[in-house]
């Protein structure tokens, strides 16, 4: 059973640039592992087109059958892809975080997503105007070699996430997304409501409840009120299924310097 994806209706908007002298965006932007992946020449392009973009949790960036304005490189936030069905019902397809973006479909040609991009983890990132991103996509063979391993990456990830929530359990499932949380975040807290993890993975909220209590008793993870503190990662690493490790391993070949060279 699916569940509904709650989100605020004050906070469908866009997000608002910060335009404070004391970030620097030449030097954070490479905390986003594809920004930082870019040649030298295109980085040069790109810096003074890149906004800085506060995002708050549950903001719809797109909805579904738009063609996004921007593309988003998140730093320190996460923002979620999900498919939504005509009732209210949706499942992520995908998370992104400070290893990608959002908004492949400005450069992949299909003028509009099927998918609802939404803040999952409140944070920071940038964003660049749909137009420049087209035009950099067509403009830079090097750009465009960068932005189609990411995209078959992200392809890889979306087609683990649909194997994982047909065939293995609850269990397998919340332990896969919190450690995709925290490979892009970093440390070992995450900030997530029962109810939004149960919207992200499409299941019932009290299945997400039953299961998290399941690893808090085994020592695995601490939750209180929306915080999620993992105790033992390599416990959380042998519960999780092997779609895990698939997805990781894929991003790591995909976006290594080398290949992006």
């Amino acid at each position: 059973m699916k569940c509904h994806y709650q989100t605020p209706p004050a906070r469908f908007a866009m997000p608002v640039p910060l335009r404070s002298a004391a970030l620097d965006i030449s030097q954070s932007a490479h905390k986003n592992r594809l920004l930082a992946r870019l040649p030298d020449e295109a980085w040069q392009r790109w810096l003074p087109q890149l906004e800085w973009v506060d995002f708050q949790q549950g903001q719809v960036l797109h909805e579904s059958g738009t063609l996004p304005s921007h593309a988003y490189f998140p730093t320190t936030a996460i923002l979620s892809l999900l498919n939504v069905t005509q009732d209210g019902a949706s499942t992520e397809i995908a998370a992104v975080g400070n290893e990608g973006l959002v908004g492949v479909s400005l450069f992949m040609g299909g003028d509009s997503t099927c998918s609802r991009a939404v803040v999952q983890s409140a944070g920071f990132g940038l964003r660049l105007r749909a137009q420049a991103m087209r035009a950099e996509f067509e403009r830079s063979s090097e750009v465009m070699q960068v932005l189609l391993r990411y995209t078959q990456a992200l392809m890889t990830q979306m087609g683990q996430t649909a194997v994982c929530n047909r065939h293995h359990s609850i269990d397998q499932q919340l332990c896969r997304c919190l450690l995709l949380n925290l490979d892009r975040l970093g440390g070992n807290e995450i900030v997530m409501t029962h109810e939004l993890i149960a919207g992200t993975l499409g299941v019932r909220r009290e299945g997400v409840t039953e299961t998290a209590l399941k690893l808090q008793a085994a020592g695995l993870i601490r939750y209180a009120r929306g915080h999620i503190t993992v105790l033992d990662r390599r416990g959380l690493e042998r519960r999780a299924c092997e779609c895990y490790e698939v997805v990781r391993k894929e991003y790591d070949r995909l976006l290594t310097d080398r290949m992006a060279a």
